[in-house]
């Protein structure tokens, strides 16, 4: 299989995908692709949230193709780190990785965030306030997710690490370390 001159980004909500994707992104001068905002500019065009959207899915199956159309699109490119959880199945001769995180710090790190940055985490509100409550919209959603990527794409555990070239644990490394640590196995696995 010839190597494509991308890394594909996965990861645990909250495991840091969208900073570590910038951060390896301005290391390697490559472009930033992120189906995660894509989901967001599709969610804020219904005037629901990700979670609705992960919802609607489940009984419309032409927002998991217009996600689908955009990781094979950004698949058609070089010099490219999608963040994306499926990534890793649409583009399989991609640098595939990771970011492995334990549930209750993954929402720690999403509730801080909304603080800062309320735009993205526009779901954080209400009754989504607390790192219980976020807990358990992140496990709805990783459900919502598995059900849907089993049916359309036979992919039983899109968290399944044997799935991926590396794994990383993003509570064991702060975000540089993160980034260079993959830039540093990607290298690599170029020259392989």
């Amino acid at each position: 299989m010839q190597k494509k001159h991308i890394i594909t980004l996965a990861g645990k909500l909250g495991s840091g995908k969208s900073s570590t994707a910038n951060r390896v992104a301005e290391i390697l001068g490559y472009t930033r692709a992120s189906t995660g905002d894509f989901m967001r500019e599709l969610a804020d065009k219904r005037g629901i949230t990700l979670g609705e959207l992960g919802a609607l899915a489940e009984k419309d199956p032409a927002i998991d193709v217009e996600l689908d159309d955009y990781n094979r699109t950004t698949g058609e490119k070089e010099n490219v780190v999608l963040d994306s959880r499926l990534g890793f199945f649409f583009i399989p001769e991609s640098f595939k990785v990771f970011l492995e995180l334990d549930p209750t710090i993954a929402a720690e790190r999403i509730l801080k965030d909304a603080e800062k940055n309320p735009a993205r985490h526009k779901e954080v509100r209400g009754e989504y306030n607390t790192v219980e409550a976020i807990s358990a919209a992140i496990s709805k959603r990783l459900a919502s997710e598995r059900t849907r990527y089993l049916e359309s794409y036979g992919i039983k555990d899109q968290t399944a690490h044997e799935q991926f070239v590396l794994v990383i644990d993003t509570a064991t490394l702060p975000l540089e370390g993160v980034a260079e640590k993959i830039v540093e196995e990607y290298k690599k696995w170029l020259e392989k």
